[in-house]
């Protein structure tokens, strides 16, 4: 079996017509700032919980299920929206979810109650898949050599908009309250948004087929492409442990064993961006070295940091180790994973929402699990969650694929 290095080769040269020069510095830097915006929507409600809670008259880990609804409305909206950037013109698809996203966050920002709010959520986060309707047009524009560079620049943008998103919001639901921070990322999404579609290139050559035909060509897409579902899998169980610590985080540390304020919270979110730097490195170690070998190193910390946040329930310096540990897993994975699945087939927009779609499935399961874990057993129970979510994703690709084919991007 070919190592992930050459089977990102074979797959560039059965495709070459995909590849263009790389885009601009800064397009590139649009793009980045659009997805740190854009990601930001989908993890809003995480650190707001508590407020959230006290205005609708309910405690914090009855409405912690409102989190795992953004995450569950993205990966719809994946399954949905992303495979069309191989069918259709990408401008015209990103103005328009520009403008539906900041339509729902106006609606979370009145909402009445908790089903209305999460209505609300769901659809705003289904409609904010911007960042992956880019990534594709990311990685096909870059030189072969730095592919993977220019995906991870793409990647730090999204990341820092999920820190800034628990920071940031923490601090401007505190000072404003929570319904101001959704009509903030309401104007910030429009304005971002509608500016990166008229600076994407035109596309008049599409596939033909349904606009929904995407959807029927995964099954057979990841049957075909054992280093597609591995990578599908691999970071499934890596966003879902982190997805099950960090959306409860905000729970732990202002409950008793912290009592901190929502703001004081959100700075903890602070620590996280120390982790975006990984993105640039992790990108040159996967160009140069393969997606496997920064997989499993991502796994071996991950590994560490989930013991670390169990002794953070009751020491805080070994929370902040932790923070930044699986943050830096995160990030190393994802940027590994996510280059393998957009350069293993011939249609890297569909193949990447199959990716996409498996992470966040996995880690809205796991923020699922997170609260009432947290309620019946307190942080212990969070930290059981991410633990199993780790094991499973990493032994079930241990395993032979159907096709009886391992390669090195899943050892």
């Amino acid at each position: 079996m070919p190592s992930a290095t050459t089977t990102r080769r074979t797959s560039h040269d059965q495709a070459p017509a995909r590849v263009r020069p790389a885009s601009g510095t800064l397009f590139l830097l649009l793009i980045a700032v659009c997805t740190a915006v854009t990601a930001a929507n989908i993890y809003l409600a995480a650190p707001l919980l508590p407020l959230i809670a006290r205005d609708f008259g309910t405690t914090a880990p009855a409405v912690a299920w409102i989190a795992s609804v953004a995450q569950l409305g993205y990966a719809a909206g994946l399954l949905f929206f992303a495979p069309l950037g191989d069918r259709v013109d990408r401008r015209r698809l990103v103005g328009g979810l520009s403008v539906v996203t900041p339509a729902a966050l106006l609606a979370a920002a009145v909402a009445p109650g908790t089903a209305a709010l999460a209505a609300a959520v769901f659809v705003a986060a289904a409609a904010t898949v911007i960042p992956q309707l880019l990534v594709p047009l990311v990685a096909a524009r870059a030189p072969a050599d730095r592919r993977a560079r220019h995906v991870a620049a793409v990647i730090a943008g999204l990341f820092t908009g999920i820190v800034a998103a628990r920071v940031l919001g923490g601090l401007a639901g505190q000072g404003f309250g929570w319904r101001w921070v959704f009509g903030g990322s309401a104007v910030l999404t429009l304005a971002l948004g509608l500016a990166t579609a008229l600076a994407l290139p035109a596309e008049p050559r599409v596939r033909r087929g349904g606009l929904f035909s995407g959807i029927a060509e995964l099954p057979g897409l990841l049957r075909g492409s054992p280093e597609l579902w591995r990578a599908c899998v691999r970071q499934a169980g890596m966003f879902g442990a982190w997805s099950a610590l960090w959306t409860s985080l905000a729970l732990l540390l202002t409950g008793p064993a912290y009592g901190l304020s929502t703001a004081t919270a959100g700075l903890f979110g602070l620590f996280g961006l120390t982790a975006t730097v990984v993105a640039p490195l992790a990108g040159g170690l996967v160009d140069r070295f393969g997606a496997g070998r920064v997989v499993g190193t991502a796994y071996a910390l991950a590994a560490v940091a989930v013991p670390l946040f169990w002794l953070g329930g009751q020491v805080l310096p070994a929370l902040f180790a932790a923070a930044i540990a699986i943050h830096a897993a995160l990030v190393a994975s994802h940027v590994a994973n996510q280059t393998l699945a957009l350069t293993t087939t011939a249609t890297p927009a569909t193949a990447n929402t199959a990716y996409v779609v498996s992470g966040f499935a996995g880690g809205a399961l796991a923020s699922a699990a997170a609260g009432p874990a947290f309620g019946h057993w307190g942080w212990a129970g969070v930290c059981t969650v991410a633990g199993v979510w780790l094991i499973l994703g990493w032994a079930t690709t241990a395993l032979p694929t159907q096709t009886g084919r391992t390669g090195a991007a899943g050892r």
